[in-house]
């Protein structure tokens, strides 16, 4: 394969692992904000939907289920889309983060863990 950097190709495991702490940590956020700030996003502002995307957080930061926790992640990502599109603001406000983070659920799904990941293939 022609790569500009080829001696960066051996840590190519460590891509899958950036994305799915950073998508972690946002979610892990997002569930912050809905159960102990009362935040007003997209979706549902239910203290047990605020749970449910910290213990996905969890799981993603740790690297274990993290092609489910991904997937999970995706269908929060999803309502909070259609949420937005419904409200009449498609490609702005905020949408364009949203569709980012769906795109970057869809690489774990299809990635897998990664680097530092309990899910690495044996």
């Amino acid at each position: 394969m022609l790569s500009l950097f080829p001696s960066l190709l051996a840590y190519e495991a460590l891509g899958p692992f950036i994305i799915r702490v950073m998508l972690g940590i946002t979610l892990a956020y997002f569930g912050y904000r809905k159960t102990i700030e009362k935040g007003t996003s997209s979706g549902s502002n239910s203290k047990l939907y605020g749970i449910l995307e910290i213990a996905v957080a969890v799981f993603l930061v740790i690297g274990l289920f993290a092609q489910l926790a991904a997937f999970i992640n995706a269908i929060i990502l999803v309502i909070k889309i259609g949420h937005k599109i419904s409200d009449g603001k498609f490609l702005n406000d905020g949408i364009n983060y949203y569709l980012l983070l769906f795109a970057m659920a869809l690489s774990v799904i299809f990635t897998g863990a990664g680097a530092f990941g309990f899910d690495l293939p044996l």
